[in-house]
This record gives C-alpha cells, sequence and structure tokens, in this order.
C-alpha cells in the first residue's frame, strides 16, 4: 500500500485506453488535454468515484442502504486512496429559499447573533422594548371598549409533535375544565386522543371575561395563572370582531365621552362590580353560550360568584382567521392579542413572544412573513408578459394568452369585440396606440359594470350582460380553478415575481425585523454583498457594549472566518441574499470550495472540476492561494483545469491525449511543469512554450456602419448605463466577476431583442430603449445549460438529425415492403425498439446496499432496437450501427444526403468530430453541450444579420479548442452576423473587434463601463483591469 503515492492501473471508464499513473499524495495536481480528452473520467469516473465507493463500503450495511453508491469504475485497481470529495460545478439547489448565506451557514451564525446580541425597538415609537408587567398587560386589555367578550388563554403546547395524555391529566387536576386543541374547544376530560406524529397547539382555558369597570385584579390574577402555565406567554382572544375594530371602537367612545365628562361625572362615581361570566348562574350561562357548528362550549374557572352572568349568545372565536399565507403557522389570527412577560411595547402593544434563531428564519413558520410564506416576493400576471408586442393590435395577437391558437379562439376574439362596441375602440388598433382607458379595460376589466357581450355560435346568436373580468381577472380565475399541471405550467409564463408588499423583500415577519443591532435589523446584512458584510461584522466588535460584545464575539468569529473564505476564492461581489439557482456552476463551485476549507479537514482527496470558470484573472491569483491552502492542510488537490496559471501553479501535471474521445483516453505527459514543456508530443506544453498560439487578427473590423444602443440600462447593478455594439463585428463583453456583465448582456440586451425579434415572453432588465434592432433579423442565444438531462438524448435527437436519420430508413426499400413508418425507428416508443429493456440498452440492476449494476441487455446486445427493426440496412448499417459512429465517419457515411451530411458537417467543424452521434447527452461535458448547441444553430442558414450572444463558450475547452471555436465564430462574422461573447479568456478579448469593459469592481461597485473601444484602446485605460492583463498579453 502506497502511502506517498495514488497508483492508478488500468483504468479504462468512458474512452481511457488502460491508463496506467502515479500521482503524488498531499499535493497540487492539474490535469489538463484537449476536451473529450478523458480528463474527467481520470479524476472523476474513476479517481474519485473508488475513493467515494470505499469510503461507503466501509459504513455498515444498515448505513449504506441510505446512502447512494457511485458505480464500481472500470479501473483493476487503485492504491493510496483516501476518502473523497468532489467539488463540481452544478448548481447547489433551485429552492428559492436557498441563498448564499444559508448554503455557507453563515445566516445560521448571524441568527443567532440577532437573537442573542439583539434589542427589540417599538415599530410605533422606535425606542427599545423591554419585559411587560402584568399590571400593563391588564391596562392594555383595559382599554377595549366596555362589554368586550373575549378569552383568556395559556399557550401550553406551540407546534409540537406528541400525545400529552401525561399534560392534559396535570392541567385538569390544577382545576382547569377547558382547552383548545387545534383550534377546538373541548371539556378537559372530553380531549380525544392525539397523534403523536403531527404537530399540534394546546391552549389552557384560563378564564373568560367581558371588559368592565373593577375587574382589574381578577384579570391581574388570570394573568398570572397563564403567564405561570405558558411560560411567560398569554393569549387574549376576542369572541367578537376584530382587535382592529375593537380598538376603533374604544377611541371613538373615548372621544365621545370627552364631551360630555362633565355631564355624568356624578354617575361616574358610582362602584361598578364587575360582572363574573361563570358563578351562581353557571347552568344559564353555559345554555347561554352557543357554540358555532364544531366547537364546544367553554365551561371555564369559576369567578367571584357575584352579579348575573352575561345571557347574550358569545360565539366562540375563529382561531383559523388568520392572514393570507400556505405556511402552516405563519400570521396571527385578527381576533388575537399576543401578551409577554418578556418584550412588549406599552404604547402600541407590539409584543415579540419570543426572541430565539426561529425567530429570524424565513423558513420556519416563527419567522416568516405571513404574506410571502418567507419567499420575499409574490408572483402576479405581469402586462409585459400578457401584451410583449405593443405594435400588434388585438386582431393580430396583442394580448398572447387570448391569442395563443392560430387563428384566436372565437369566444376571446367576440368577448373583445363586445367590449369594442361598447367601449369605442377598434381592435385593428396597435396596442400602444390605444388609450390608457381601453387598455385598463381589457386587461382589468369593467370592475362591476355590466357589459353586453354577444357571441354567435354557429347560426346562434345569443347576448349575456355581466361584467367583465378582465384578462388578468380571467387569467387568475383560471389558476386558481385549474388542476391541470399543464395549464399552471401555461399560466405561469405570464407570471413575474414582484417584492412582497408587507415585508418589502425582507421575507421576515415585523417582530423579526424589530430586533436590531447598532440600528440595524438581519435583513439589512443580509442584502450586504460578501464584501461588504466583512468590512461591517469585522467593525461591529468595537460598537457592541460589554455584555453583547461577550455575547457576539464567538459568533462574530465565525462569520468573518466564512465570509473572509467567500471573499478569497473571488466570491466579494455575491450578495448574501442571492438565490443559489440563479449561480453559475462557477459560483456555485467556489462557493462550496470555500466551505470545505473553513471545514479544516486534512487527510482528504478533493477532486475540482474548473474553478476558474466565470473568474476574471485578478481574482483567479486568489482562488489558487486557496487551492494552494488546501493543499497545505495535508490534502491532496486533483484539479480539471486549462487554465494558463492553474498548469503553470501545479506541483503535478497529467497532460491527456492526443486527441479527443475515441482519438485521446491516453497520458501524454506527466511530471512537474519543467518536464511537461520539454514534452514534443504535449499539445498543451506546445501553447505554454510559445510554438503554438491563437494569432490575433492583423486587422479589426470595423463593422457595416450600424449599431446596437442600449440606453439607460439600470439592471440590477447597472449604473444607469448608454453603450454601443458595432454591428457586423465580433465584440467582447468583459469585466470583473459581478461588473455587470451579464446583466447587460443576458438580462437587458438578449431579453428585450429577443421580445422584439423573436416575439419571446421575456422581461428585460430595466432600461429606457434600444436603437438598431431593426439592423438585426433574429436573436439567438448559446448558453452552457445541458443539451438534455436523460440519457435518451443526443447529438443526433438535439440538433434535428435523428429525425432525418429515421425518414431515410423509413423510405429505404427494404422498410417500405414492412410498411415501417419513421416512428418505428425511435427507441423511446414501441414498435421498434427492445421491448426488454425498453430502448435503454441496459438493465437496472439494484443491489440494495450495494451499488446498481447495469448489464448489457441479452435479448438486443446493446443496440436498442428489435431483430427486425435491425434487419432493415443502409450501405450494410443498421439505425443502431449509425447511432454508434463518430460524427466523423458519419460525415463521409452520408455524403450522398444532404440534410443530414449538413448537421454533421457542422458538429464536425466545432471540434466534435470524435462524439458518437447517439452518445448519451448526460456524458457530455460542459463545453462539448455548447457546442452541440452552437452546430445546431450555425447548420441553421444564415441570413447575414443575425445578433448571437455567447456566455462564455470558452468554458471547459483547451487551447486548441478555444482556436477552432474562434475560427467557426470569426466565419460567422464574415458572413455579416454580429457575435457578441461574454468573456475571460484572454485569448478570446486579444482577437475580438470590439471590446466593452464593465467595473471598475464587482456588485454594487460595479455597473460601469470602464472602457471600450478594440483591445489595442482598452490596453491603454489605466482604470481597466482586463486592459492592464490584456497589454501585457498583447506585448508578447
Amino acid at each position: 500500500m502506497s502511502l506517498t503515492h495514488i497508483k492508478v492501473k488500468g483504468a479504462r471508464e468512458h474512452n481511457l485506453k488502460g491508463v496506467d499513473i502515479e500521482l503524488p499524495r498531499e499535493k497540487l495536481i492539474v490535469i489538463t488535454g484537449l476536451s473529450g480528452s478523458g480528463k474527467s473520467s481520470l479524476a472523476f469516473d474513476t479517481i474519485y468515484a473508488e475513493g467515494q465507493r470505499r469510503y461507503v463500503e466501509s459504513l455498515s450495511a444498515y448505513a449504506r442502504q441510505f446512502l447512494e453508491m457511485m458505480q464500481k469504475p472500470d479501473v483493476e485497481h487503485i492504491e493510496g486512496l483516501s476518502p473523497a470529495i468532489s467539488i463540481e460545478q452544478k448548481t447547489t439547489s433551485r429552492n428559492p429559499r436557498s441563498t448564499v448565506a444559508t448554503v455557507t451557514e453563515i445566516y445560521d451564525y448571524m441568527r443567532l447573533l440577532w437573537a442573542r446580541a439583539g434589542v427589540p425597538y417599538s415599530p410605533a415609537t422606535g425606542l427599545p422594548i423591554t419585559a411587560q408587567t402584568v399590571s400593563q398587560m391588564v391596562d392594555r386589555v383595559m382599554t377595549l371598549p366596555e362589554k368586550t367578550r373575549f378569552f383568556l388563554l395559556a399557550p401550553v403546547v406551540r407546534g409540537r409533535k406528541g400525545e400529552y395524555r401525561k399534560e392534559l391529566l396535570e392541567w385538569q387536576k390544577a382545576g382547569f375544565t377547558r382547552v383548545r386543541v387545534d383550534g377546538e374547544f373541548y371539556d378537559i376530560e372530553e380531549t380525544p386522543k392525539l397523534d403523536k406524529k403531527y404537530k399540534h397547539d394546546i391552549e389552557v382555558v384560563v378564564d373568560r371575561l367581558v371588559v368592565r369597570e373593577g375587574m382589574e385584579q381578577r384579570l391581574a390574577d388570570s394573568f398570572e395563572t397563564a403567564l405561570r402555565l405558558a411560560d411567560g406567554l398569554a393569549f387574549v382572544d376576542l369572541a367578537d370582531g376584530t382587535v382592529e375594530e375593537a380598538l376603533a371602537e374604544a377611541k371613538s367612545a373615548s372621544t365621545s365621552s370627552a364631551r360630555t365628562a362633565g355631564d355624568d361625572d356624578s354617575a361616574a362615581k358610582k362602584p361598578v362590580r364587575p360582572e363574573p361570566v361563570e358563578g351562581s348562574g353557571v347552568a344559564e350561562a353555559s345554555a347561554n353560550f352557543k357554540p358555532e357548528p364544531g366547537d364546544s362550549p367553554s365551561r371555564l374557572r369559576e369567578g367571584p360568584g357575584v352579579g348575573q352572568p352575561d345571557t347574550q349568545s358569545i360565539p366562540t372565536p375563529d382561531p383559523s382567521r388568520k392572514r393570507e399565507g400556505s405556511m402552516k403557522g405563519t400570521g396571527l389570527p385578527d381576533n388575537r392579542i399576543v401578551f409577554s412577560e418578556r418584550f412588549a411595547c406599552p404604547v402600541s402593544g407590539f409584543t415579540i413572544e419570543e426572541i430565539a434563531p426561529r425567530l429570524f428564519s424565513f423558513n420556519a413558520p416563527q419567522g416568516a412573513c405571513p404574506s410571502c410564506d418567507g419567499l420575499g416576493e409574490k408572483l402576479h400576471f405581469d402586462t409585459q408578459l400578457i401584451v410583449p408586442n405593443p405594435a400588434l393590435s388585438i386582431k393580430k395577437g396583442a394580448v398572447v394568452p387570448w391569442a395563443k391558437s392560430n387563428p384566436p379562439s372565437p369566444y376571446y376574439m367576440q368577448v373583445l369585440g363586445s367590449l369594442a362596441r361598447q367601449f369605442e375602440f377598434d381592435l385593428d388598433t396597435p396596442w400602444n396606440e390605444l388609450s390608457e382607458h381601453h387598455q385598463d379595460i381589457i386587461l382589468n376589466g369593467t370592475q362591476g359594470l355590466p357589459v353586453t357581450l354577444r357571441f354567435q355560435d354557429g347560426r346562434k346568436s345569443y347576448e349575456v350582460k355581466k361584467p367583465f373580468e378582465g384578462v388578468v381577472g380571467n387569467l387568475k380565475r383560471r389558476m386558481l380553478q385549474t388542476e391541470s399541471a399543464w395549464m399552471q405550467e401555461e399560466l405561469a409564463k405570464f407570471q413575474a415575481a414582484a417584492p412582497c408588499e408587507t415585508c418589502h423583500g425582507a421575507r421576515l415577519k415585523p417582530e423579526a425585523l424589530a430586533v436590531k443591532i447598532v440600528g440595524e435589523d438581519i435583513s439589512i446584512s443580509t442584502r450586504r454583498s460578501v464584501g461588504d458584510a466583512l468590512v461591517f461584522f469585522e467593525g461591529l466588535g468595537a460598537q457592541l457594549n460589554k455584555t453583547q460584545s461577550q455575547i457576539a464575539e464567538p459568533i462574530l468569529k465565525e462569520i468573518i472566518e466564512r465570509l473572509g473564505f467567500l471573499n478569497n476564492v473571488g466570491l466579494d461581489y455575491l450578495n448574501l441574499d442571492r438565490t443559489s439557482g440563479t449561480l453559475s456552476g462557477g459560483e456555485s463551485q467556489r462557493i462550496r470550495l470555500a466551505s470545505q476549507i473553513g471545514s479544516g479537514l486534512s487527510g482528504v482527496l478533493y477532486v475540482l472540476d474548473e474553478p476558474s470558470i466565470g473568474l476574471h484573472q485578478r481574482d483567479n491569483d486568489r482562488l489558487l492561494t486557496t487551492l494552494k491552502r488546501l493543499r497545505d492542510l495535508g490534502n491532496t488537490v486533483i484539479v480539471v483545469e486549462h487554465d494558463e496559471d492553474a498548469i503553470r501553479t501545479a506541483d503535478w501535471v497529467v497532460d491527456m491525449g492526443p486527441g479527443a474521445g475515441v482519438h485521446g483516453g491516453e497520458v501524454v505527459a506527466e511530471g512537474t511543469l519543467k518536464q511537461i514543456l520539454k514534452s514534443k508530443r504535449s499539445l498543451t506544453a506546445a501553447y505554454l512554450n510559445g510554438t503554438r498560439e491563437i494569432e490575433v487578427p492583423a486587422k479589426r473590423r470595423k463593422g457595416n456602419g450600424k449599431k446596437l444602443t442600449v440606453h439607460g440600462a439600470t439592471a440590477n447593478n447597472l449604473q444607469n448605463i448608454t453603450a454601443s455594439i458595432p454591428l457586423g463585428t465580433f465584440t467582447c463583453i468583459t469585466g470583473l466577476s459581478g461588473s455587470g456583465k451579464s446583466s447587460f448582456t443576458i438580462d437587458t440586451l438578449y431579453a428585450a431583442a429577443a421580445r422584439t425579434l423573436n416575439g419571446a415572453r421575456l422581461i428585460a432588465g430595466k432600461h429606457d430603449k434600444i436603437t438598431g434592432l431593426q439592423y438585426c433579423d433574429k436573436v439567438i442565444d448559446i448558453d452552457q445549460s445541458p443539451i438534455g438531462r436523460t440519457p435518451r438524448s443526443n447529438p443526433a435527437t438535439y440538433t434535428g438529425a435523428f429525425t432525418n436519420i429515421r425518414d431515410w430508413f423509413a423510405g429505404l426499400p427494404e422498410a417500405q415492403v414492412r410498411g415501417y413508418k419513421p416512428g418505428r425507428f425511435s427507441f423511446n416508443v414501441k414498435g421498434g425498439r427492445c421491448e426488454v429493456c425498453r430502448g435503454d440498452g441496459l438493465i437496472k440492476i439494484e443491489m440494495h446496499f450495494l451499488p446498481d449494476v447495469y448489464v448489457t441487455c441479452e435479448e438486443c446486445h446493446g443496440k436498442r432496437y428489435n431483430r427486425e427493426t435491425l434487419e432493415v440496412k443502409f450501405k450494410g448499417k443498421s439505425i443502431a450501427d449509425i447511432l454508434d459512429m463518430t460524427v466523423e465517419d458519419a460525415v463521409s457515411f452520408f455524403k450522398a444526403v444532404p440534410p443530414i451530411r449538413d448537421k454533421m458537417a457542422m458538429l464536425f467543424e466545432v471540434g466534435l468530430g470524435y462524439v458518437k452521434v447517439g452518445q448519451q447527452a448526460t456524458t457530455l461535458s460542459g463545453g462539448e453541450a455548447q457546442r452541440v448547441k452552437l452546430a445546431k444553430e450555425l447548420s441553421k442558414r444564415s441570413t447575414g444579420q443575425t445578433l448571437y450572444i455567447l456566455d462564455e463558450p470558452t468554458t471547459g475547452l483547451h487551447f486548441e479548442d478555444v482556436r477552432k471555436l474562434l475560427q467557426v465564430l470569426q466565419r460567422l462574422v464574415d458572413q455579416g452576423n454580429s457575435v457578441v461573447v461574454i468573456e475571460h479568456n484572454l485569448d478570446v478579448i486579444k482577437t475580438a473587434d470590439h471590446i466593452l469593459d464593465l467595473g471598475p469592481e464587482g456588485g454594487v461597485r460595479g455597473g460601469e463601463i470602464v472602457a471600450q473601444g478594440t483591445p489595442e484602446e482598452v490596453a491603454q485605460v489605466k482604470a481597466s483591469y482586463t486592459g492592464g492583463y490584456l497589454k501585457d498579453m498583447l506585448a508578447k
């Protein structure tokens, strides 16, 4: 067993050709090579998979059945492995409740800090809140109007699981006769058996009272009892109406009594006895206490026995009266006043039951805003999505949800026609020329005003007079009524998110936002960027008092440490409240990297997949320092990377090749940087030595004289910028991470152009206008998302070539004789596919606590089709043989079939000749998937007026792959098209005709244009970080 090296022998996973290699332990190792040469197959699918599998196998059989085990890699054996942790480029979570702060655990420490060192303030007075006394509670109740009936409850169980049989017996022995369980009143001895698997709310009914002068002593006694029972908490639930109505009534009563105070001064001095709810007339009171259906009357503790009971029927308060919001337990019934021995405002009665960390959790009912359930935003039907193109008339389909069918639905058109007759407007008038009044009627309805709607159904004609609900009202109603998931998905396309009107995006209820540290509530800090939050928390200790400092010191240490790690991996521009689903793969990976450093593990094998993605050259040094720190803790760090700085920093380099796909899978060179540079076979060495390079064009294009200008862009962090892109050029949008590149290019330029040119339903980032779109005929966005999430998706199906291949096979004489249609040659539907494996070619065998085993189907031998389908052949090849071909072979095989040949040729041109025609999409790298998308768009007929937008197309590409990609993009520009690329790779930036550099920093310190012009012009701008690195590169 090797303790100094990881020894891999006979690795054959995917395209690896029996790789034997020794890697030094506790070193920083970079595996590089062409895209598709087998880097990830060696690092992730072999070394990491075996390390993780062995670790899981060391656990008990019971534990293993709960963990997902990786399949055993195709390798003879591996020695010297440690427990392995992989840090890949996958988005952390799509859940809107997951944020940068929650993923990194920073928010957990912040909740603890505000709960233990925070000071609650009254929203009414702005003064700190102190604990309430019983006297203050009594005074608060006495402000209610006279004769207000209420229940005094002790909330003994709040949202906890259990049966509570023992506790109910104890309360019964203490003399209490009634309880309310989950909103229902019961005699305590008749309480139903509770299900211990569900959460319950139990309140003991301490007293039932009517507000009368002179009842203060009894109320105080009852409060003391309730507070003792419920650990300092008490509820007053009004029997009639809401607290707001009662206070309004009391206010008007006090105003009128002030006017007549002199007239009845003597009457006011007469002694008034408190009116007991129960006493000598208990039977009468109980008879008159008529419950609502399903509720029980409440026979409460007896009063002093003086006077007669109130003979009016008192309804049971409805505990379900809460504000809107689907999260169970959020909000407060509108008939309830909460009293706490701990924190309450004597002026407004604002009460905080308990200051605990969960009060600041937007994922728990104790802290979440009741209006938005802690999401900070609400979905609403957006008029911009309902009418995306205001230049169209209603007849031509301006109102998209009502005009989706072609021709538009006769019912909706007759409704709109009736409106046009009633309110005198024309359906042929463009939407933007209709008056605001007419637009409002169509969208929001007639607000209750009846309209005569005339319908023609064949020969029948009839009229209906009723109010018109409006398009928005119609969509809302359909969304509420439908049970179809498809319909909900369709209607959701017209919805957009807007900040919650209650919490204004803070996600928390008012009680949580009332707790502050140095005058700031917790939501202010979560809205800061990592860099700004680090400055705030570093200076916070000096602003706290002595007691707060002692409490906060260990918490601040953890927060500052975690923020420091995020800052060191170049994520200082990320806001802490940014949702995880909006992060790029590279950002998610660096967040997990920062978390791993915080864990302080040693003796672990870390495997990373291109952590430099999306990172500006300036931040690269910080990332590499972090990786070295991880290594210095005593870990082995394996990085799959193409970045030149990473290769030069590594202790050990492995170069895979010599080609890609079937032409790769071998170790071309390995060793220290000096040893690699001496290798004659290594393409990487050739680029590092300078013997091969991506050349700077001799001449920069000026464009076709037209330009595309975005005016006044303010989306996200953009600072009201106006910028132009010359059409007919290759333009690069550059800048530090978080400087606003994607906000400008994707959120604003692409979204607005797609709405205008493609009729897309997208909401563009805020801007004044975009000029010059008339010079383009369409816009195409090529991003990094996968081409398919299932093994059934492949390059042939994505590019549409598989449809042509199936049509071709269906047209062959043999297929026509048998009556085979194109569907016969699909492996996704019954007919031609092998039914034993259902067209997968493999059969999954579940192994319980061992990894699942995939065996080749014995019926079709992995070919996916049944025998009869495979008998139809073209040039001696069946449909299964075609799918198993490389793109390179398919180009020559189908040279006489132009529709198939052209699509295959384009895949070959973007450097994917080695990929198999039917290769599963899930096995393609990010760079390969993006190039498949590019090939699909390039295979369409070019008009010479297309605007192409690419987001970091060099992701996962080797120097040689970048050179090939640039040739394809430059050819597009030569045909008259315009290409806009968001990029950090200096090899791409130096070949651009025009550069737009954003900055100067990231986040709130970015969003401005720092430099623009040719690479040579940008290199002269001292304020530009990109220009500084470009200057050095152009000088070579």
